[in-house]
């Protein structure tokens, strides 16, 4: 990959240089942090605007949705604005669009708004992580890829603690406008300290308006499915339908991304075996990420009965294991074969994952402590060296393209990741509790320690549970079903984040980052 200043016209002063990259990453970690802080209060927005249950979740499906559409769309709209412009704009667009959540007083209107708020935060991420390989010569991309990184996998972290803080200190509007401040901040440091270029107004010329309608329709048909099919069924007339309008129109992309001289989105990156091996790490580290900061707040939620805020400060575990490990991170990606520290962080993951499929009903801090540690300490090898594999041999002129798919691949692992998890908890949880509920009545002493029933009232009853009794342990018994449900898709998960490491022989090797 070419690193000198004459092939790298983008690059400016080391000082202008990590100070606007430094504005996108606090960009990037507002607008993933801005998901999680709203997910955590949207009963108190339902209250506050009057909205019904059944309309509440288009709140983050509206976003959701605008966000996976953006995330392809890097590539061109860097040719056309340029880096700088598009982080520009993009920023000051999401700041605009938060104001209005904030003022927002039907469903309507903040729906619109949380549009606009997705598709400009659905740039920042591939923006903040092509900048790596743009501006930076080799031996800086290591350091850079960890801030990036760090700041991707910490938000999602204190998300739950900012928001349950924000809504019951203050209320559910600054949960928006948090992000009016910062963002201009980091606006205007961006447009001072960028590499400046002009825009390239002919690249519209270039747009395949086609692609981008078959793109769009695409996207939003699976996220749609995906959302919907846990609950109704996978083989129910809408999720299917969705699933078929996203099989059509998503072959149609692909058909003219591959046949026209200019496409729309760059598939031919899937070509480089690096690139394609590092996409689907991505992929499969998006199902364990987004599907352990899933699983974790709805056990904690659920079964333990903690508010936003109590679960937020359960998960900082996470964090700080990760911001103590980066550094060693950093210094390992300078030395070994990003093929092995790949499989190391991934072997880690997925072991870190499984660890929490043991819980019962009355598994708390203590018990999530260490598997937390683990998953911490193994994130930043999960992320830095597939970065690395993915993007950093590629040329620089395909690098923004490749960013976008290379983030587009974590955020489609997530949501089918989550969407797994729901079948699996909406699926197995009834027939979980008539087994508990079989093996009770026979007498099992070990499904009555697991579900909280004191020995002695097993001994009172040798012949059978009256109905009585049955009414009284309904609820420890809809809750150990749940928590069985629950350590089901942990291991699931735990098993589809170690098939990670079938894919890496598909990988060349790439040397140290030095």
């Amino acid at each position: 990959m070419p690193t000198s200043s004459e092939t790298r016209p983008f690059v400016s002063g080391p000082v202008l240089v990590w100070t606007g990259f430094t504005a996108m990453c606090l960009g990037m970690f507002m607008a993933i942090l801005d998901v999680q802080v709203v997910a955590t209060s949207l009963p108190t927005i339902q209250s506050a605007l009057e909205i019904s249950p059944d309309q509440m979740s288009w709140i983050q499906t509206a976003y959701l949705i605008a966000e996976v559409v953006a995330i392809p769309l890097t590539g061109f709209l860097t040719r056309f604005l340029t880096m700088r412009w598009l982080f520009v704009s993009s920023l000051t667009l999401f700041v605009i669009a938060s104001a209005g959540c904030a003022a927002s007083s039907s469903l309507g209107s903040l729906v619109l708004w949380r549009v606009l708020q997705g598709f400009s935060g659905g740039t920042l991420i591939p923006s903040v992580f092509s900048a790596v390989f743009i501006l930076f010569p080799k031996e800086r991309q290591a350091l850079a890829t960890t801030i990036a990184g760090v700041l991707a996998v910490l938000a999602p972290t204190v998300g739950p603690v900012v928001g349950g803080w924000m809504t019951e200190t203050y209320s559910w509007h600054w949960l928006f406008l948090i992000n009016v401040l910062p963002g201009i901040l980091a606006a205007l440091v961006a447009g001072r300290s960028l590499p400046r270029q002009g825009i390239e107004v002919s690249e519209l010329r270039h747009l395949d308006g086609v692609s981008l309608v078959l793109m769009a329709i695409s996207l939003a048909a699976l996220e749609l499915a995906l959302k919907e099919a846990p609950k109704s069924g996978w083989t129910s007339p809408y999720p299917a339908a969705l699933l078929g309008v996203f099989g059509v129109c998503g072959m149609g992309f692909v058909w003219r991304c591959t046949h026209r001289a200019r496409p729309l989105v760059d598939l031919d990156n899937f070509r480089d075996r690096n690139f394609l091996a590092g996409s689907i790490l991505s992929f499969i580290l998006g199902i364990g990420l987004f599907g352990s900061v899933y699983l974790m707040p709805v056990f904690l939620a659920f079964v333990r009965g903690h508010n936003a805020f109590e679960i937020g400060m359960t998960m900082l575990i996470t964090g700080i294991a990760q911001l103590l490990t980066a550094p060693i991170a950093v210094a390992m990606e300078k030395r070994l074969d990003a093929r092995l520290l790949s499989a190391a962080g991934f072997t880690l993951f997925a072991i870190g994952i499984g660890m929490s499929a043991f819980q019962d009903p009355r598994s708390d801090y203590d018990a999530m402590f260490w598997p937390q540690v683990v998953r911490g300490v193994a994130i930043m090898f999960c992320l830095l060296p597939p970065t690395r594999l993915a993007l950093g041999t590629l040329p620089v002129d395909k690098v923004p393209d490749a960013s976008g798919l290379f983030n587009l691949m974590r955020n489609l692992g997530g949501a089918i990741g989550i969407a797994l998890i729901d079948t699996i908890i909406y699926s197995r949880a009834e027939p979980l509790g008539r087994t508990l509920l079989e093996r009770l009545q026979a007498g099992d002493t070990d499904v009555a320690a697991f579900i909280g029933v004191p020995l002695e009232a097993m001994a009172e009853h040798k012949d059978g549970l009256d109905e009585t009794t049955m009414a009284l342990l309904e609820p420890l018994l809809r809750a150990a079903a749940t928590v069985q449900a629950i350590n089901e898709a942990w291991m699931v998960v735990a098993m589809l984040t170690a098939c990670a490491l079938l894919c890496l022989p598909l990988a060349q090797r790439v040397g140290p980052a030095e």
